[in-house]
């Protein structure tokens, strides 16, 4: 059977509810997140009702929609997942669902070549192949970047949906670094995609900086009240990561003038997928291709030059050839040993 629209917010508005594991989630707290989101997304302000819920949950928990949701009551008065790693986005999409998305592709290719459509076009790609696929077992005929293991995908349409609604997050993290995850209350403002991972550019309650948070590393959150939210002012995000490759960067830094020598071999393919947008061309001959590029100085930069390995040479500036030096002289002492 397929799912309206409506209903499908509820089901979405349970399910994200019953997977935060920072708070206990009574009936009356699920009609109130349930009626919010209604008002937030398609403006229904009637509320909703307890038996309402009550069937979207049974519904849920059967077979019907294929979630089979495994929802407990806990103290005759707490829902929650028996499973703290189940979620209905993780279900596999029915029949009738499946043909009106794909409904939906056909009608978003007619605006293919439109200007306004050109960043879709290898969107509307994917989604076209993976539901052919999914659906009809058919080959795969397109092959995307993907990483089947990368974690924190599940996060990205509640934390884009905190974003849209200017709500706190709160989060618990833990860096690369860390022994532990820690919690902390931030504002999110920006999510931004690098080689197929996924940060978040936020600043936290405590911090007066910006810092970027990789998905990957969230083990969960929490959206609290939009009373506390605080929009961060004095950046243009559109324009924050022109002068940057990746996702390192802080307000504070500033473009350096990067000079880069490459081999004759390397020259081609530098001069058809430019290292950055503002590459430009200073010579070319028999020794190669010297090329001007506008960056950060971040750890991107060092590890997009140390990807061609001895087939670049740092002209500019002097600080970030030192620095590429000493990074392959501790390469070539690894084989020395």
């Amino acid at each position: 059977m397929a799912t309206n629209k409506l209903a499908l917010i509820r089901y979405k508005t349970i399910d994200n509810c019953l997977r935060n594991r920072f708070r206990k989630w009574t009936l009356d707290d699920l009609i109130e997140k349930v009626a919010d989101a209604l008002y937030e997304y398609e403006g229904i302000s009637t509320g909703i009702s307890k038996r309402t819920i009550q069937g979207d949950i049974q519904m849920m928990r059967s077979d019907r929609l294929g979630y089979n949701a495994p929802i407990i009551v806990t103290d005759r008065k707490y829902y929650s997942y028996e499973d703290e790693q189940f979620s209905i986005t993780n279900s596999p999409i029915n029949d009738a669902d499946m043909e009106k998305m794909k409904e939906i592709v056909a009608l978003l290719k007619q605006f293919n070549g439109f200007n306004y459509f050109d960043e879709m076009s290898g969107m509307i790609a994917r989604l076209e192949n993976n539901l052919y696929k999914s659906s009809d077992k058919t080959k795969n005929y397109i092959q995307f970047e993907s990483n089947a293991q990368l974690k924190g995908i599940e996060h990205l349409t509640p934390i884009y949906q905190a974003i849209l609604n200017q709500t706190p997050l709160l989060i618990e993290y833990r860096s690369f670094k860390a022994k532990e995850s820690r919690q902390d209350i931030y504002h999110p403002y920006l999510l931004k995609e690098y080689r197929n991972r996924w940060f978040l550019i936020t600043k936290p309650k405590k911090g007066t900086t910006l810092v970027t948070l990789a998905l990957d590393r969230i083990e969960a959150f929490y959206t609290l009240s939009k009373e506390l939210y605080i929009p961060y002012e004095g950046i243009d995000f559109e324009r924050y990561f022109e002068d940057a490759i990746g996702v390192t960067k802080t307000q504070k830094d500033r473009a350096h003038r990067v000079i880069l020598q490459f081999d004759p071999y390397n020259s081609p393919y530098v001069k058809t997928k430019p290292l950055h947008a503002s590459q430009q061309i200073l010579s070319e001959d028999e020794k190669g291709l010297i090329i001007r590029i506008d960056v950060v100085l971040n750890f991107e930069l060092e590890r997009e030059i140390l990807g061609f390995g001895e087939n670049v040479k740092v002209l500019a500036p002097k600080i970030l050839a030192r620095t590429i030096k000493r990074r392959l002289e501790k390469a070539n002492q690894r084989y020395d040993q």
